[in-house]
């Protein structure tokens, strides 16, 4: 499947065969592809969980209302972000590049990140979102339907899976084989109420 149809057939499906296992050659492809997905400076800094422990996914399930993709997905991706990875060894971030290179922009991480943690919070959300859309184009790509969700009691989906103090949620994906078609698109809006050139209209 080329990158237009996945974008074309993607949908958020809740109804998942609860029998279906995912190959760990697909969830290692998924995965490899998000890996690849841009982040400021190239800090890397979302941070990928897969539960596949039932008994988390039950409680995970309570803290998200009962909502039944969470158990029924063949996969569910937590996908978090480390706050603090700008000053993690950040050298390593561009350890490929030249000396120059290196220095100046390990410079511009610090000056960037130091004392602005809103910019810390809001790099972190747009990394998760960027590479959230990646593993959903894949995973539709795959042969599979995705749910991507925030309707859930993160600070108790945090306490259970042991998110570490440094550490944000964005939100959750449920992947797997879908067992009824997708419903149709709700309303998409009209491009020219949402695509403008050069300025906004008055």
């Amino acid at each position: 499947m080329d990158v237009l149809e996945a974008v074309r057939q993607r949908r958020s499906m809740k109804f998942f065969d609860p029998e279906h296992v995912m190959p760990e050659d697909d969830l290692r492809t998924i995965m490899e592809s998000a890996l690849l997905s841009p982040t400021a400076f190239n800090i890397q800094h979302w941070r990928f969980l897969n539960i596949t422990d039932r008994e988390i996914r039950e409680e995970i399930k309570q803290a998200a209302w009962g909502q039944g993709q969470i158990t029924d997905a063949s996969t569910l991706l937590l996908l978090a972000y480390d706050k603090l990875a700008w000053q993690k060894s950040p050298a390593r971030y561009w350890k490929n590049a030249p000396e120059p290179i290196q220095q100046s922009l390990l410079r511009n991480i610090h000056d960037f990140y130091a004392k602005d943690e809103q910019m810390q919070r809001d790099e972190g959300m747009r990394s998760c979102a960027i590479a959230a859309q990646t593993i959903m184009l894949v995973a539709q790509s795959l042969g599979y339907y995705s749910c991507p969700m925030d309707g859930f009691d993160f600070k108790r989906v945090g306490h259970l899976v042991r998110l570490p103090e440094d550490h944000e949620i964005c939100l959750m994906i449920c992947i797997g084989k879908a067992t009824q078609e997708p419903w149709p698109r709700g309303g998409q809006l009209a491009m020219e109420e949402v695509f403008f050139t050069d300025r906004f209209p008055e």
